[in-house]
C-alpha cells in the first residue's frame, strides 16, 4: 500500500534566508510537477510553496527512495544551491502524521499567524496545478478535499479566524508600535496583491494621512487605489517614491531585492534624514538586508514581525486547541477510509461476479422471452441490479468495517471461498459429494 509522505521547511525550521532562496528555485522554469515522470518511487505528488513554506506532499511504496528522490528533486532539478544543509531545516511526515499536518496547514494551525484565511487559497491552488498536471490520483485526491473540508469546518464552528490577522495585519501593528501612532504618516505599498491589500484596509483604519501604491501593472495598482483612496506611482519611479514616505511596506513576488542600499542611501540626504521605516514581507526578500545599515532606516523582515504576532497569542491558542480537536477527529476519520482500501479489491471482484451472473442471466431470460418490448427489458435490467445491490450492501458494508482490524485478512480469505473468487477454484455448478456437503468449511475451521 502506498505511504503519504509530507516533506518540507517552514518559518518555524529555517529562517528567512533560507526560505527566500528555495522560493527563487521553485519559481525557475522547471516546475517541480513536471518532473514526476522521472521519479521511479514517487507515485502522487503536490507542491506547495509560499513566502513561509516549501512542501511537497506525495505518496509512494517504498519509503527512503520515495524521499530521496524528493530531496534529489530539491537539490538537482529545482536548483537549490548545495551551499544549503538541506537536512537540518526539513521536516518529514508519514502517513497519519503528513495527513494531520495537512489539515493543520489547511486550517491556518500551523502559520506564523494562526487563523490568517491566506493559506486555504494558496493551498487550493497547489492542488489546482496538480490537477493541470495530472499528477494527483485517488489517494490525494481524496485527501486534499478532505484538507478543504475540515478547514471549513474549523472556520465553522471555531472563531479562530477572527482573531487572527494576516502577516500583513502584523506588518501595521508594528509600524504603529513604533511611530506611537500612524495618524499623519505616508505610506508606501509596494505591490498590489492580496498582502497589500490587507495593509491598505488596515493602515486606513489607523488612520494614516496617505497611502501610494506601486505595482508593475499599473491596473492592478489603480484598481487598489480606487478601492483605498490612495496614488498610485509608475513602477520605474519607485526610488524616487521612497523621498516622501515614512513606511514602506513591500510584498512583491520579485525573485531578488528591488530597493538597494545605494537606491535608499542617496534618497536619505533629500530627505535630511527623517526617519524611514521598511517593513519587507515578501519572500524572497524585496529590500536588501544591507539597507537597515544606513544611519536612520530600519528594515524588518517577516522574520522581525513574530514578536508583534505573539501578542494575544493566547487568545489564539484557546481557539487553536478546539480546533486540533477537530483535526484529531478528522484524521482518524481519513485513517479508516485509507484503511477500508484494502477490501477494496475483494469488493470489487464480488461485485464483478455478481454483475457477471446477473448479466448472463438477463441474456438467458431476455432470449427465452423474444416479445418483450425496450420499455420492458429496462425494468426487468433496473430490477435485477436493484436486487444485487441490495443483497451485496450488507456483506460489503461488513467487510469495509473489518477493513480497520488486523484480522482482515481472514474475513478475506471467508469472502474469497464464500464467493468462490479464490483462483483455480472450480467454476460453474460444481456437483458436490455429499461429504463434501456436510463437511464444515475449512475457513469456519480457522475462525474458532
Amino acid at each position: 500500500m502506498s505511504h503519504i509522505i509530507l516533506l518540507g521547511m517552514n518559518h518555524k525550521t529555517a529562517p528567512v534566508e533560507v526560505r527566500e532562496q528555495l522560493a527563487v528555485a521553485c519559481r525557475q522554469e522547471v516546475n517541480p510537477l513536471h518532473m514526476l515522470p522521472h521519479l521511479k518511487h514517487v507515485e502522487e505528488m503536490v507542491f506547495l510553496s509560499t513566502c513561509n513554506r516549501v512542501e511537497f506532499l506525495f505518496t509512494c511504496s517504498a519509503l527512503s527512495e520515495g524521499i530521496g528522490e524528493i530531496k534529489a528533486l530539491l537539490r538537482t532539478h529545482v536548483g537549490l544551491p548545495t551551499s544549503i544543509p538541506l537536512d537540518s531545516y526539513l521536516y518529514v511526515h508519514k502517513d497519519l502524521e503528513a495527513v494531520k499536518h495537512l489539515f493543520m496547514v489547511a486550517s491556518s494551525l500551523d502559520s506564523m499567524v494562526v487563523g490568517e484565511p491566506q493559506i486555504l487559497g494558496q493551498l487550493k491552488g497547489a492542488y489546482r496545478f496538480a490537477v493541470e498536471f495530472r499528477t494527483v490520483s485517488t489517494l490525494l485526491n481524496r485527501l486534499m478535499h478532505r484538507a478543504f473540508s475540515v478547514a471549513k469546518r474549523v472556520r465553522t464552528e471555531t472563531c479562530i479566524g477572527s482573531c487572527a490577522g494576516a502577516v500583513s495585519y502584523a506588518a501595521v501593528e508594528l509600524a504603529a508600535k513604533i511611530f506611537g501612532q500612524a495618524k499623519d504618516k505616508k505610506v508606501l505599498l509596494i505591490g498590489a496583491g492580496e498582502m497589500a491589500e490587507l495593509a491598505a484596509e488596515h493602515f486606513l483604519r489607523q488612520g494614516v494621512r496617505s497611502i501610494t501604491v506601486a505595482n508593475r501593472t499599473l491596473e492592478r495598482a489603480v484598481e487598489l487605489a480606487a478601492r483605498f483612496k490612495a496614488e498610485t506611482v509608475p513602477f520605474n519611479l519607485l526610488h524616487d517614491a521612497l523621498k516622501g514616505a515614512d513606511i514602506v511596506v513591500s510584498s512583491t513576488g520579485a525573485p531578488e531585492p528591488i530597493i538597494g542600499y545605494r537606491d535608499v542611501r542617496s534618497r536619505m540626504r533629500e530627505r535630511r534624514n527623517r526617519p524611514l521605516f521598511f517593513i519587507d514581507i515578501a519572500v524572497p526578500r524585496d529590500i536588501d538586508p544591507k539597507v537597515n545599515e544606513i544611519d536612520n532606516v530600519y528594515v524588518y523582515d517577516i522574520d522581525d514581525l513574530q514578536g508583534v504576532i505573539e501578542f494575544n497569542k493566547e487568545e489564539r491558542l484557546n481557539h487553536a486547541r478546539t480546533a486540533e480537536h477537530i483535526i484529531n477527529e478528522e484524521t482518524i476519520k481519513f485513517r479508516n477510509w485509507m484503511e477500508s482500501l484494502n477490501a477494496v479489491p475483494t469488493i470489487v471482484s464480488v461485485r464483478e461476479k455478481a454483475e457477471k451472473i446477473r448479466q448472463n442471466e438477463l441474456r438467458k431470460t431476455f432470449s427465452q422471452l423474444p416479445d418483450l418490448n425496450e420499455r420492458q427489458r429496462e425494468a426487468i435490467d433496473i430490477l435485477t441490479a436493484s436486487i444485487i445491490k441490495k443483497l451485496l450492501h450488507d456483506p460489503i458494508m461488513f467487510l469495509k468495517k473489518k477493513a480497520q482490524r488486523d484480522s482482515l485478512a481472514v474475513y478475506m480469505d471467508f469472502t474469497l471461498q464464500l464467493f468462490n473468487l479464490i483462483e483455480g477454484m472450480d467454476e460453474g455448478d460444481g456437483a458436490q459429494t455429499e461429504s463434501e456437503q456436510t463437511e464444515e468449511p475449512s475457513f469456519l475451521k480457522t475462525a474458532k
